[in-house]
């Protein structure tokens, strides 16, 4: 395997700092699911077709984090959001279809205006979102006979990877983010995948700080899985 590194551009999620990344370089997509399934465990990502992993010279913020799905427990205030959401009706399907990107644009052009994703646009979307040689589920949530949100999510050998999820504005006191992650470990689980990825943790962004809400789990430091079983204080 082949990486190139990279110029330094604004951090999206740290202000003032720099943000860099190690690419995957390659003529092919012949064996790229393999290659992904193995760099997954070592902290990379993807955003459409390309594979990356931060790579700053002086920031480790960025954590890779993962569920062990048969292992999680939900907390009593995850427990509160399930029953909140009974009422939500969850599908899946292999199909990006047309009607996500519409959610997917009043989510990112009110919720995440100050993004490096914003405006939101289909171009964009669709750039981030498909993948040539890589299986991808969708989980619609869906409310009173309406689609209210998506999670996407990508189907690797030893686990599920959550790509994005997004939902109508309007249902944010739902907490669908918190929501959309444990239906995804239920899926993980139904599918007897070992782990549940979620990207990275960065401590000091709150927008993420939800993620690290689930035990216990597992962080990339210093090259290596770190079991995470509780709240530090």
């Amino acid at each position: 395997m082949k990486f190139g590194l990279t110029q330094q551009f604004p951090c999206s999620y740290l202000a003032e700092q720099k943000e860099q990344l190690l690419v995957l370089v390659t003529d092919t997509d012949d064996e790229l699911d393999n290659q992904y399934n193995y760099l997954l465990g070592q902290g990379f990502r993807r955003s459409g077709d390309q594979i990356y992993r931060p790579h700053c010279r002086q920031c480790n913020a960025c954590q890779s984090i993962r569920i062990p799905a048969n292992n999680f427990l939900p907390s009593k205030s995850q427990r509160r959001i399930i029953n909140k959401n009974s009422g939500i009706q969850v599908f899946t399907s292999s199909k990006n279809k047309p009607e996500y990107y519409p959610i997917y644009a009043q989510y990112i052009n009110q919720r995440h205006n100050d993004g490096s994703m914003f405006p939101a646009s289909k171009n964009q979307y669709d750039g981030f979102i498909d993948c040539d040689w890589l299986d991808t589920l969708f989980i619609e949530f869906h409310l009173d006979d309406t689609l209210i949100g998506v999670a996407v999510t990508d189907v690797l050998s030893d686990g599920f990877s959550a790509l994005y999820t997004f939902f109508k504005p309007e249902f944010t006191n739902r907490s669908i983010g918190t929501y959309a992650i444990i239906k995804q470990i239920e899926q993980a689980k139904l599918n007897n995948k070992t782990f549940l990825y979620l990207g990275y943790q960065i401590d000091a962004c709150q927008k993420m700080s939800y993620k690290a809400n689930f035990y216990p789990h597992q962080r990339f430091i210093d090259n290596k899985w770190q079991l995470i079983t509780k709240k530090s204080t």
